[in-house]
C-alpha cells in the first residue's frame, strides 16, 4: 500500500521533522496498541518495523522533494484493515510533517 502526501517544506526540513517526531509514529497506529522501530537506510528513507496485533509489518517512509511516501507492506491476514490504516496514514502523516 503507498499513500502520498504533499508538502512544500523541502527536504531537508521534512528529514528533520521526521527524526525528530518519530517517536509519535506508534500513537498514529490505529488502536494505538504498537511497538514502532525507526531507522534510516539513506537519508531520504526511514524503515520502520511495526508490531501490533501479533504481527510485524514493515513500511518506509521515502522522502522526495514535494512528497512523502509512505509504504506499508500489510500481511494478507491484515489486508481488511488497509482503509483504516490508510486513513491514518493521511491524518497523522500530516500532523508528524506540520512544525511543533
Amino acid at each position: 500500500m503507498r499513500v502520498p502526501l504533499s508538502h512544500d517544506l523541502g527536504k531537508e526540513e521534512v528529514r528533520r521533522r521526521l527524526q525528530a517526531r518519530s517517536h509519535e509514529i506508534g500513537d498514529a497506529i490505529p488502536g494505538g496498541m504498537a511497538d514502532v522501530e525507526t531507522s534510516w537506510p539513506n537519508e531520504d528513507c526511514m524503515a520502520l518495523d511495526i508490531k501490533a496485533m501479533g504481527n510485524v509489518t514493515r513500511a518506509q517512509v521515502l522522502i522526495e522533494e514535494t512528497q512523502v511516501i509512505f509504504e506499508v507492506n500489510l500481511p494478507p491476514a491484515l489486508s481488511f484493515v488497509e482503509p483504516i490504516v490508510a486513513g491514518a496514514i493521511r491524518k497523522k502523516g500530516q500532523k508528524l510533517l506540520e512544525s511543533k
